[in-house]
This record gives C-alpha cells, structure tokens and sequence, in this order.
C-alpha cells in the first residue's frame, strides 16, 4: 500500500511542478507586485496545519535537515530571480535556468522519496517535504521582496527625475 502512496505522491509532485513552471512563465508577461511576491508563502502556511495529526510531525532533527535542505535549494531560485523595469512597471525577468532549476529539484525531490520512503512512514515524508518545500520558497520570496522594494525605489526616482513642470 506504501507504495501506491509512494507513485501517486510522485505524480502529484510532477504536476504540481509543472503547474509551478506554467505560473511562473505567465508571471512574467504582468508586472509584478508586493501582493504577488508575499501572498504564495503566506498561503502555504496554512500547510502547518497538517502537523497537528501526530503522524506528520517529523523529529526535531528532520525538522532542521528538511528547512536546511530547503534553505540550501532556495540559493537557486534566489539566484535565478531578478526584476527589470519596462514600461514604467516592474516585471520579474525571464530566466531560461528556472526551468531546468525546477526540474532539478523536482528530480532531487523524487530520488529523496525513492531512497528514504522506506525508511521513513509516508505521513512523516509528507510534513519533511512541507518542511523542505516551505524552508526553499520562504527566502526565496523574502529575497524577491527586497530586490522589488529596491528595483521600486530606482523606479520612482527614475519618475521624479523624468517630471518638468509646465510652464505657466
């Protein structure tokens, strides 16, 4: 039965990575925003709630190895992220490397599964992988959010250097 859990797991992370991929690539077509950078991790969090059923809570070494992993991951997309300003807004830019990142870790996250999803119950996997998932996107998008706020500064003094007053 472990194993059922085990593909269906891995197909479902499949998905949700390439759902990941398509966001991100339409999310560069519309200007970025505050909104949109801090939303996602706060949306995730309600996650935690999974570890008020005791099956899910990993031990307090796996809670570190899980954020720290995720941590280490996070450099990558940290990396992979920047904004440009076109048309007096600021747009996330393409990066040809977020894809393959994405993958990357995908691919990473499955080979962790296949290794230790024996070792491990799947309730327990299932909260390191939270853990793990939430401890990449949470610098990540504290990241994003200081290089928006600073890319929105250079913005708005490029707007007040650019205003002459008419003449009266």
């Amino acid at each position: 039965m472990d194993d059922i859990y085990i593909y269906l797991t891995t197909v479902g992370a499949i998905i949700m990575g390439s759902l990941a991929m398509v966001i991100r690539l339409k999310s560069v077509k519309r200007p970025a925003s505050v909104k949109k950078i801090i939303l996602p991790p706060l949306f995730m969090s309600t996650g935690f709630m999974m570890f008020l059923y005791e099956p899910a809570r990993p031990a307090t070494l796996q809670v570190i190895e899980a954020i720290g992993v995720g941590m280490i991951f996070s450099i990558l997309l940290i990396k992979t992220s920047a904004f440009e300003i076109r048309d007096e807004q600021i747009y996330l830019k393409r990066s040809k490397a977020f894809a393959f990142i994405l993958v990357g870790l995908l691919l990473i996250r499955i080979v962790f599964k296949v290794l230790i999803g024996d070792a491990i119950n799947i309730e327990e996997l299932a909260g390191m992988f939270f853990l793990l998932a939430f401890g990449m996107i949470f610098p990540w998008r504290v990241s994003m959010y200081m290089k928006y706020r600073k890319i929105e500064k250079e913005l708005s003094k490029t707007k007040q250097n650019s205003y002459v007053p008419a003449e009266t």
